[in-house]
């Protein structure tokens, strides 16, 4: 009886599958199947057109038409450029299709709010499922390293400013934030974070990074990939992240970007590689290409780094995608492919998946027609961008509700940013001046006092005014309308505009001067582009601009009358704060001597106003750390705290220190340290440890990791928090390390007059180096570990062996 019930019931499921598939369902397109059966399918049915279309990404903001426009009933439809990229292109990826921006020419008028978006995503997916022969749903990427590129969207600081608060837990709130906003809209791939380490300030795109040090990018980095998901892109509200630039795009010849870098690769093992491993652990599923050339091989045509590396080292199983025409940049700007197909075959053959451009790769359907390379190697790519569509359910669940963007941009999330933007104000300099009384009458001068673009960085949207604070705004906030007069003085670039003289007369009647001066970032439409994006520097326009990409400098002073208005203001006698909005670390020299008190806010987001005012006023205690060194000149250059032995000596004319050091940030309260710990704590034996020891008096026992505690307490009378950071030195090694190196930190609040312990666990790979065989190993020996407030003050210290 058993068996005939189990066989009755084995036909009745037979019959219920039956009948759920429809006949003519390809297998591909039915869920029940493995990812693996799908792709093979769907793979075995494609043409070498719509192969190669599927690696190919085109820039795709002309590819909607608005309809109507009465506000409630708009509609979008797909362009007639759209449509022929699709039929006769095969396209598979889009990317940039809500982007706003001069660039774009889209504007608040004519571009997207978030949900027009979501419209234009349904109706860009419906086309390329509906009009095509296999109905290959898209995958759509878009900007988004602090936050995503469209209007209306939240508006989070820049990757230096999110570094400059220490936090990874911010900074996997701000991920999720992210991932929800993009997925809300129906796109799927977050192009960020930016994992580049910020070797030189005179580069145009310091601003992107987390900083100059390996640790701290890829803590915050991990973070971010973690809110954005973390690789589980199958749930509805995961992006997948892309990580730029690989590799060592930071660290260019002269700050210039793209230019060539020659970090060699015992440095790339321990310094820039590092950080985009810790991220893919971490789930990111996608790595773009740097323009740059590093010891002469393009990045995006090195089959070490894309193949070598990332694939079969790092075992990565997501796509590589190459940065905007940088595979046509091989031929163009390298000069080592005579042609695009030959750029596109170097690419594919070293790794590159998907073309961001789709110029070069148009190519390859050639290419194998005349043999000049296998359809499987196009197969292969395809298969790495097929999986992902299916992991992420795209065949299944192809559209979005536009309903659900209604939380994008909202108060809650913008409540995040201005978190974030507190957390990151980095007070420099204090000679009692702060905080400030509501009872003083305040007078607010400079470029940056009162332009809202200016607070927002590069690769941002333009935004409704309603929706950013400048800094005027934040303190008109805490002070009555006659305590306040903002003069600007000044522009940013333009020397033909100034009142510097009417700010000096306001002086007298205001008890402190609050100067914003500094950089901009912000794009205009006096701008002119390179085909890449990049902003083209033009001297007979005098936009703020000075930062942002293609913005590079070959000093780092302040530009245009700004010196001359710090000067004047100091002349009268009145006690003057200082504030920089910056991308980059800006000649601070003249602030550090003579200014009252001295804060940067890097570029604060829309949040920034309040976040500075209420540092400015104590409404927040500031506990922002510099995540880079500050220059003194740049004639020091580089100055990155961890450079290799030995350490280097004073010039004749200037000493080598910089002028603030790398982790370096002020409070209103003090802290001390006490009660340094350390404890061995020996790993079970195994036949096989990791990193394992080298020759020189190896042993094969398991390696082990300390456990560090100590306490801090807040000496002073307010409530505070202090980043407490912990440093490395490999006493004597076989090859040259670092002077010091970061390797944990922790940012923690602690009221005033208490105690908290702070603890942290060092890993066998914390104390591994790069040997002179490239092996990752332990050498027995000394390491002394040092714990301070930054990478200058050191407060206590002390030995391990191993």
């Amino acid at each position: 009886m058993n068996r005939c019930l189990v066989f009755s019931l084995t036909l009745m499921l037979l019959a219920a599958v039956a009948a759920a598939k429809p006949k003519d369902m390809p297998p591909y397109k039915d869920a029940r199947l493995s990812i693996d059966e799908r792709v093979a399918d769907l793979l075995r049915r494609m043409t070498i057109e719509e192969k190669v279309g599927q690696l190919r990404c085109t820039m795709a903001w002309k590819y909607y038409e608005i309809k109507d426009e009465r506000l409630e009933t708009r509609e979008v439809v797909p362009s007639e450029s759209f449509r022929k990229d699709i039929d006769e292109g095969h396209i598979g990826m889009l990317w940039a299709t809500f982007r706003a921006d001069p660039w774009t020419q889209k504007t608040l008028d004519n571009g997207l709010t978030p949900a027009l978006a979501a419209k234009a995503a349904n109706a860009l997916q419906r086309y390329a499922i509906e009009h095509t022969r296999l109905g290959i749903p898209l995958f759509l990427a878009e900007e988004a390293p602090h936050g995503h590129m469209a209007i209306g969207t939240t508006v989070f600081p820049t990757g230096l400013a999110m570094a400059a608060t220490w936090s990874p837990q911010l900074i996997e709130q701000a991920g999720e934030i992210i991932a929800k906003e993009i997925r809300a809209q129906g796109a799927h791939i977050s192009y960020g974070p930016v994992l580049d380490l910020a070797r030189d300030p005179r580069w145009s795109r310091v601003e992107e990074t987390f900083g100059e040090d390996p640790v701290l990018t890829a803590t915050l980095g991990t973070a971010m990939v973690r809110g954005l998901g973390g690789g589980q892109i199958g749930k509805p509200q995961a992006t997948l992240p892309t990580l730029k630039h690989f590799i060592a795009y930071g660290a260019s010849e002269g700050g210039q970007n793209g230019g060539a870098t020659h970090v060699g690769r015992r440095e790339m093992n321990d310094f820039f590689l590092p950080p985009f491993r810790k991220a893919i652990e971490a789930g990111a599923l996608s790595v773009m290409t740097a323009y740059s050339a590093n010891d002469g091989v393009p990045c995006t045509a090195d089959a070490w780094l894309l193949t070598d590396v990332l694939r079969r080292q790092w075992g990565f199983r997501g796509f590589v995608v190459s940065d905007l025409y940088a595979i046509d940049g091989l031929a163009g700007t390298h000069r080592v492919a005579a042609n695009r197909q030959h750029a596109a075959l170097q690419a594919l053959t070293a790794g590159v998946d998907v073309d961001l451009g789709a110029q070069a790769y148009a190519h390859l359907i050639h290419a194998v027609q005349e043999g000049s390379i296998a359809e499987a190697a196009i197969d292969s790519a395809v298969a790495r961008v097929l999986r992902l569509k299916f992991e992420m359910g795209l065949f299944e669940h192809p559209y979005v509700d536009p309903q659900a963007t209604r939380e994008v941009g909202c108060r809650a999330n913008r409540d995040l940013s201005l978190a974030i933007a507190r957390a990151a104000v980095t007070l420099l300099k204090n000679d009692g001046l702060l905080p400030l009384s509501t009872h003083q009458r305040i007078l607010v001068c400079g470029p940056n006092a009162d332009n809202r673009y200016n607070l927002l960085g590069d690769y941002t949207a333009p935004q409704p005014d309603s929706s950013v604070v400048t800094i005027l705004d934040g303190l008109r906030a805490k002070l009555p309308a006659a305590q306040i007069q903002y003069i600007r003085g000044c522009a940013v670039r333009d020397t033909s505009a100034t009142d510097i003289s009417a700010a000096v007369a306001a002086a007298s009647n205001a008890d402190v001067i609050i100067a914003c001066v500094g950089g901009s970032s912000a794009r205009d439409f006096r701008t002119s582009y390179e085909d890449t994006g990049a902003a083209r520097a033009a001297a007979e326009t005098v936009m703020d601009m000075d930062c942002g990409e293609g913005f590079d400098r070959a000093t780092l002073d302040l530009l245009g009358r700004q010196q001359q208005l710090l000067e004047a203001l100091k002349a009268t006698g009145k006690p003057l704060v200082v504030v920089y909005i910056e991308g980059r670390p800006l000649d601070k020299r003249w602030a550090a001597d003579n200014a009252d008190a001295l804060l940067t806010a890097y570029y604060p987001g829309s949040e920034g106003g309040t976040a500075i005012a209420d540092v400015l006023f104590g409404d927040y205690n500031p506990a922002g750390r510099l995540p880079v060194s500050v220059p003194r000149h740049v004639g020091q250059l580089p100055v990155y705290y961890n450079r290799l032995a030995p350490r280097p000596h004073d010039y004749t004319d200037l000493n080598t220190a910089p002028l603030y050091p790398f982790g370096y940030g002020l409070s209103y309260t003090t802290f001390r340290y006490d009660n340094l710990h350390i404890e061995r704590i020996d790993a079970p034996h195994s036949s096989s440890p990791s990193p394992t020891p080298t020759s020189r008096h190896a042993t094969n026992d398991p390696q082990p990791s300390f456990a560090v505690t100590l306490d801090v307490t807040n000496t002073g009378t307010r409530d505070g928090e202090e980043v407490v950071q912990l440093y490395l030195h490999d006493d004597v090694a076989s090859v040259v390390q670092p002077l010091m190196q970061l390797r944990a930190f922790q940012r923690i609040a602690i009221p005033a007059g208490a105690t908290r312990s702070v603890s942290f666990t060092l890993t066998p790979d914390d104390f591994a180096i790069t040997d002179s065989h490239f092996r990752r190993t332990i050498e027995p020996g000394t390491f002394t570990l040092l714990v301070g407030s930054s990478s200058a003050d050191i407060r206590l210290s002390t030995t391990v062996s191993f």
